[in-house]
């Protein structure tokens, strides 16, 4: 009878709060239909540049070989079981064109295919002594969907080489690797998303600490001195925000301290980490606005939290859901997410020692997106729990 009551007791409670039992129950299966809305194939689409400089030869019978645009449709007719592209080919005109692709992982590999491709296999066709074409394969080491973009593109390869020439490998293969993407360790390619969770756990502490002052009374004391929306959160807001600036370079110290090595400046990181602490107590305030208790205010940020380790890259890489282009530069649906951005800086800096000027889009972004998420947060917080 006793367990039955406090199972009873425990139903009844749970009622009392119907906004803290209906995200308890619907977080994960939420979670469900967002990964399904917005990768609905299940599968990805590596994405591979070309250069091709190839100089099409005519062959004895006066047709003419062009083996650069046959290894691009080898590649195009690559296709899952479902026949969802396995590679999408874009040719480019120039390779800084693509390197500044591939620095922002708008690609994964740049092919570049030698003037001399066709004349090398026809020449190995014939059974004539020739230099081997070289085909240069370019790419982000810490990428990890170079590997396998690379793969895709080095079989369409060897699939179009086989083709032409009955030969295993008459061309030779040039892998270079961009910045010093290839010195890095498997630990240090992991330090920028971690450096950015360490920021967005202000989403907690923003949403909790200010909900606290609204559950214990005390925000409606502070009202009676005629305090401003603006005077009290901006002055919260300018803790928490020092509070992320101190946690990033603790953990950046710790990983100096353990072996890390970037090839950037490491201020430009912590520029990077201050405007993205400004928008991760804007979503704390956004948080708070809806919670009347610290418990609600728990269980709320864990939404903005989830979608800003899954969708941004903090934990693992995501494939851009490409959204609409600005000045030919792709912008992506999780690119309203400001740790997006902020990953995106820190790899530049780390990896490919950046400097200001290449990661100003990204500056931009950041900047953008805190002022809107800081200022919807105290609008929505001053209507919630400031009115007069």
């Amino acid at each position: 009878m006793k367990f039955t009551g406090v199972f009873l007791k425990n139903l009844r409670e749970q009622s009392r709060d119907p906004l803290v039992l209906s995200l308890s129950l619907s977080f994960a299966p939420l979670m469900v239909l967002v990964y399904q809305l917005f990768f609905p194939s299940g599968s990805t689409a590596y994405k591979v540049a070309v250069l091709n400089l190839d100089t099409p030869v005519q062959m004895a019978d006066g047709a003419l070989l062009s083996a650069g645009e046959e290894v691009m449709a080898t590649m195009q007719d690559l296709t899952y079981a479902n026949g969802d592209p396995l590679v999408q080919v874009s040719e480019v005109e120039q390779r800084d064109q693509a390197e500044a692709q591939l620095r922002n992982r708008e690609v994964q590999v740049l092919l570049i295919i030698p003037g001399d491709f066709s004349a090398s296999l026809l020449a190995a066709q014939q059974g004539e002594q020739a230099q081997p074409a070289q085909v240069t394969f370019i790419g982000d080491l810490t990428n990890p969907y170079y590997a396998v973009a690379g793969v895709m593109a080095n079989a369409a390869l060897e699939q179009t080489v086989r083709a032409l020439t009955d030969l295993p490998q008459p061309v030779q293969v040039v892998e270079i690797p961009l910045g010093a993407s290839a010195a890095r360790s498997e630990f240090e390619i992991y330090v920028p998303g971690l450096l950015v969770f360490s920021v967005i756990m202000l989403v907690f502490q923003a949403s909790m600490m200010v909900a606290r002052e609204v559950e214990s009374g005390t925000l409606r004391r502070l009202q009676i001195t005629r305090l401003t929306a603006w005077e009290y959160l901006g002055g919260a807001s300018a803790g928490l925000c020092l509070t992320g600036v101190v946690s990033i370079l603790l953990t950046f110290a710790v990983a100096l301290a353990v072996g890390f090595h970037s090839q950037g400046s490491i201020w430009l990181a912590m520029l990077v980490g201050a405007l993205t602490s400004l928008s991760m107590v804007g979503m704390g305030l956004m948080v708070a606005a809806f919670s009347r208790t610290v418990t609600q205010a728990f269980l709320i940020a864990n939404f903005p939290l989830a979608f800003c380790m899954f969708f941004s890259g903090v934990m693992f890489p995501v494939a851009q859901v490409a959204s609409f282009t600005v000045g030919g530069r792709t912008i992506g649906l999780f690119d309203i997410l400001p740790p997006t951005h902020a990953v995106a800086a820190l790899n530049k800096v780390f990896t490919l020692g950046a400097g200001f000027g290449e990661i100003l889009f990204e500056l931009g972004a950041l900047a953008a997106l805190s002022l809107v998420y800081y200022a919807l947060g105290v609008l929505l917080f001053q209507r919630a729990h400031l009115r007069a």
